[in-house]
């Protein structure tokens, strides 16, 4: 018997999810589980909670939606709030399991998350993980290792639009025989499980937007198909207020609730029957821009965390407590910044415009640790990712991929896209 396990990780979603429907193909018996590990709830080394309210939320419901899509596959989802390693060799025990199944990832926190698992699990247990994160999978890209990798975003986007081609939309799993779908008294945890109280949304908020792969494909019916808001995202998307002035992909992509390939062969199905201009190749160059910074990362390794970053520059940076409560709270000398300050403290979004103008503050301005200001955005985004989340970072700060190492005139900014001062009035009121 091919008894396997499928553990889940920041790819929740059935449809598009190679791993998921490898594992459907070839096993005879499949379970899959979701842990809530406690150390991603903990305070980090910067003392921020690592999962804000936010983002639990999200995950919360998109883990609510995932145990509902694999139930009408009949495989049943185990949920845990114990950590991998102590949860799932259990599993493996209780149902027979032969083989587990993973998406790869390759970051610090989950490597060692994974390294603890193989630990923990008999030596008999196959081990099957795969990369399914990517726009252009790392198999397809057109460099023969790593090192080959440019450091420069237009170097990188040039040779993949050149020389790469995005794989195809696998669909959604055959479901399994009934029988398939044991009996399973695990529950969904609450908010207040997670250390974090109940809270309602903000009426201002950009991102009025529910977690999981249901939601996720609404918005892009809604985004793409309905409104077409697509077609003017490139004259829009540095907006600062509303839900449609960008796609907000972002939360989706960031626990892949939805997959990067299934925004662009939607994005390219619209320009065949619909309109094809810059706007729409805006959406897959943002995209590029994601793959970027995850192949920056697989680079680099833990460079991404360190003080000097990838370039390993030599700054002296400051740690000032005032500065820092000024920051989070929205009481700067700029009321640009503040804006949006509130506006992520109050939602757990900010718009890209506004992540850039914060971060150059932080960083450029007042010359403070950058992986503070990096640490406060793990803790309160909703959509954090933790490639484009350091990634950004270390770019805003210096110490990455930046040529030009640029800093923000914050003032200039504010006049330019938030001319009549709406977005301000909205925040700092």
């Amino acid at each position: 018997m091919k008894n396997s396990l499928v553990w889940f990780r920041n790819d929740l979603r059935i449809s598009d999810n190679s791993v998921l429907t490898g594992v459907c193909a070839d096993s005879d018996k499949v379970i899959a589980v979701y842990c809530f590990d406690p150390r991603q709830y903990a305070t980090g080394d910067f003392g921020f909670v690592k999962t804000g309210k936010y983002r639990a939320k999200f995950l919360i419901e998109t883990v609510t939606d995932l145990k509902i899509q694999l139930s009408r596959l009949n495989i049943p989802l185990f949920i845990s709030l114990s950590r991998p390693e102590d949860y799932i060799p259990g599993l493996i025990e209780a149902h027979d399991i032969k083989r587990i199944h993973f998406q790869e990832e390759w970051t610090r926190d989950e490597k060692n998350v994974e390294d603890q698992l193989r630990r923990a699990i008999p030596e008999t247990v196959e081990i099957f993980r795969q990369f399914d994160q990517f726009l252009f999978h790392p198999k397809d890209i057109p460099f023969e290792n790593l090192s080959q990798i440019p450091e420069v975003f237009t170097a990188f986007r040039k040779k993949l639009e050149k020389y790469a081609e995005v794989r195809r939309v696998i669909g959604t799993p055959k479901a399994l025989p009934k029988e398939n779908l044991i009996e399973n008294r695990s529950e969904l945890p609450s908010l207040t499980d997670l250390g974090h109280d109940d809270f309602s949304s903000d009426s201002r908020s950009a991102f009025p937007f529910q977690g999981g792969e249901t939601a996720g494909l609404k918005r892009i019916d809604d985004y793409i198909w309905e409104s077409e808001n697509i077609s003017k995202y490139k004259e829009t998307r540095n907006g600062l207020v509303g839900k449609d002035y960008s796609s907000k992909f972002s939360a989706w992509l960031a626990n892949g609730s939805l997959s990067a390939r299934m925004i662009y062969w939607a994005v390219r199905k619209f320009e065949k029957e619909r309109i094809k201009n810059s706007s729409t190749y805006w959406m897959i160059f943002e995209l590029i821009w994601r793959d970027f910074f995850k192949y920056v990362s697989l680079k680099h390794g833990d460079s991404i965390f360190h003080l000097g970053g990838i370039l390993n520059k030599d700054y002296h940076w400051k740690n000032d407590r005032a500065i820092l409560q000024n920051w989070i709270h929205g009481k700067t000398e700029y009321d640009f910044v503040n804006a949006n300050m509130k506006e992520l403290a109050a939602t757990g979004w900010m718009s890209n415009r506004g992540r850039q103008n914060v971060a150059s503050y932080w960083a450029k301005e007042k010359e403070q640790d950058w992986r503070v200001g990096a640490s406060y955005f793990e803790s309160m985004l909703v959509d954090y990712d933790v490639h484009s989340n350091w990634g950004n970072w270390m770019y805003n700060a210096g110490v990455g991929n930046d040529p030009r190492d640029r800093k923000f005139n914050i003032q200039r900014q504010a006049e330019m896209y938030d001319k009549e001062g709406s977005f301000r009035k909205l925040w700092n009121r």
